[in-house]
C-alpha cells in the first residue's frame, strides 16, 4: 500500500443514527411560517388552527416563538417584547380591540391548539411567565389586553396556565411600585368575575399563593387595608374589599387567641393578661362581642382535657379557669362594655355550655341588672 493512501476499513459500512444530526436553527424561518398561515387564513382561527395541526412545522423545538406569533404577531427581538426583524400578522392578541368578545377566540383557539398538540402548554406557561415580567414594556392598552386575556383563560380553564405562573412574576418590585401590577389585577378581577363568583377568585388566588396577601398588589407607599378599599371600591369590587377585611379580621382574632391561650397555659398573672388582650384588642379595632369569643376560645384552648368523662372535664375548667373574675375584671377596665356582657349572656353563648360556664356569671350579670335599674330610676326622678 502506497503511503500516500488512507487507510480503510474493508467490508465495514458506517451508519450515522439520524437523532444524531441536529437539525438547523431556524427561529425566523418557524415564525415567518406561522405568519404566513395567518395572513392566508386572513386571521380566521378556526381556518389557522387546522393549518397550523396539518402542518409539519417543528412545534417541539418552537413552541415558545409559537406562543409569541400568537400573542405579538411575530417573533419577539431578544430581551424585548416588540416584533423582531420578519413577517408579521395583524391577527394578534395585542392588536384586538380591548373587550372580551374580540379576545375570547384566542383563548378558544389556543385551547384547540394545545388539544392537539398537549406538549406546548410548557411552553406557553414559558411566554406567558415572560410577558407579566415585563409588563412595563408593554403599552397601557396592551397590558390591559393581556389581563382580560388572562381572566379569560382562568375563566375558560385552559390548560397549561397555573394561577401562581400568572400571580408570582406581577411581583416583581418595580412592577408593583410603578402601580402597574395593580392595574393590571384590578382588569383581571373584573373581567373574571363576570361569569364567575368571588369563591372561584378566591380559589384562584389561593393557588396562586395570593389569598392572604392580596395587599402586596398595590405599591409599598399604599399597602394599608384603607388604601385597598378606597381603590377596590371605586373599581367596582366591594365583594373584594369586603372579602379582605374579613381575612384581616380573622388574622387578627387568631392571633390574639393565640396569645391568650399561651400566656393562661403559663399561668400569667391574670393583670397581664387582661392588659395584653386590651392592648391588642385596642391595635386590631374589634369589636366587643368578639372580644369575648376570642377570650372564650382562649381560655378553652389553654385548659388540659383530661377528664374520663364530661363531669370531670368541666371540673377541671371550673378548676383552671374563673371566668367570672375574668369578665369582671375586663369590664372594670373598660375592655368589654356592659351591653356586650349582657348581651353575650342572654344570646351570645352556646347552649351547651350555659349551666357550666355561664351560670358562673349570673351573679354579676345580676348586678350589672340591678345597677341599670337604679341608673333608669335615678333618671326618671
Amino acid at each position: 500500500m502506497s503511503s500516500k493512501e488512507k487507510p480503510t476499513l474493508g467490508g465495514t459500512r458506517i451508519k450515522t443514527r439520524k437523532r444524531n444530526i441536529a437539525a438547523p436553527l431556524d427561529p425566523a424561518a418557524f415564525s415567518d411560517a406561522v405568519v404566513l398561515i395567518y395572513l392566508d387564513n386572513a386571521g380566521d382561527l378556526e381556518l389557522v388552527a387546522k393549518a397550523v395541526e396539518s402542518s409539519d412545522l417543528n412545534f417541539s423545538r418552537y413552541g415558545d416563538i409559537f406562543f409569541e406569533v400568537v400573542f405579538i404577531g411575530g417573533r419577539t427581538q431578544t430581551g424585548s417584547v416588540k416584533s423582531d426583524e420578519g413577517e408579521r400578522h395583524p391577527y394578534s392578541i395585542i392588536d384586538c380591540e380591548p373587550n372580551r368578545e374580540a379576545i375570547l377566540p384566542s383563548v378558544v383557539y389556543i385551547q384547540k391548539i394545545l388539544r392537539r398538540k398537549p406538549f406546548l402548554i410548557k411552553n406557553l406557561e414559558n411566554v406567558t411567565r415572560r410577558f407579566l415580567q415585563s409588563l412595563e414594556l408593554f403599552e397601557e392598552s396592551e397590558r390591559k389586553k393581556l389581563a382580560i386575556f388572562t381572566a379569560l383563560a382562568f375563566s375558560q380553564k385552559l390548560s397549561g396556565l397555573p394561577a401562581e405562573t400568572v400571580f408570582q412574576p406581577l411581583l416583581k418590585d418595580n412592577l408593583v411600585a410603578k402601580g402597574i401590577v395593580l392595574t393590571f389585577v384590578t382588569d383581571f378581577f373584573n373581567e373574571y368575575l363576570v361569569e364567575n363568583s368571588l369563591d372561584d377568585l378566591i380559589a384562584i388566588l389561593r393557588r396562586g399563593k395570593m389569598e392572604d396577601k392580596l395587599l402586596d398588589f398595590l405599591p409599598p407607599t399604599k399597602r394599608t387595608t384603607e388604601c385597598f378599599a378606597e381603590h377596590f371600591n371605586k373599581a367596582g369590587l366591594t365583594a373584594l374589599v369586603e372579602y379582605n377585611e374579613k381575612k384581616i379580621f380573622e388574622v387578627k382574632l387568631k392571633e390574639i387567641k393565640e396569645v391568650l391561650t399561651s400566656q393562661v397555659s403559663e399561668e400569667i398573672n391574670i393583670e397581664e393578661v387582661i392588659e395584653t388582650v386590651k392592648q391588642q384588642v385596642k391595635d386590631a379595632k374589634l369589636p366587643e362581642i368578639e372580644v369575648v369569643r376570642v377570650i372564650w376560645d382562649g381560655i378553652m384552648n389553654a385548659v388540659q382535657w383530661s377528664g374520663k368523662n364530661q363531669q370531670q372535664n368541666s371540673n377541671s375548667v371550673l378548676r383552671q379557669v374563673m371566668f367570672p373574675e375574668v369578665v369582671r375584671s375586663l369590664y372594670e377596665l373598660d375592655v368589654l362594655a356592659e351591653d356586650t356582657i349582657l348581651h353575650w349572656y342572654s344570646k351570645g353563648s352556646n347552649p351547651k355550655g350555659r349551666q357550666t360556664f355561664v351560670k358562673g356569671l349570673e351573679p354579676f350579670v345580676n348586678w350589672l341588672e340591678e345597677a341599670e335599674e337604679e341608673e333608669l330610676q335615678d333618671e326618671s326622678i
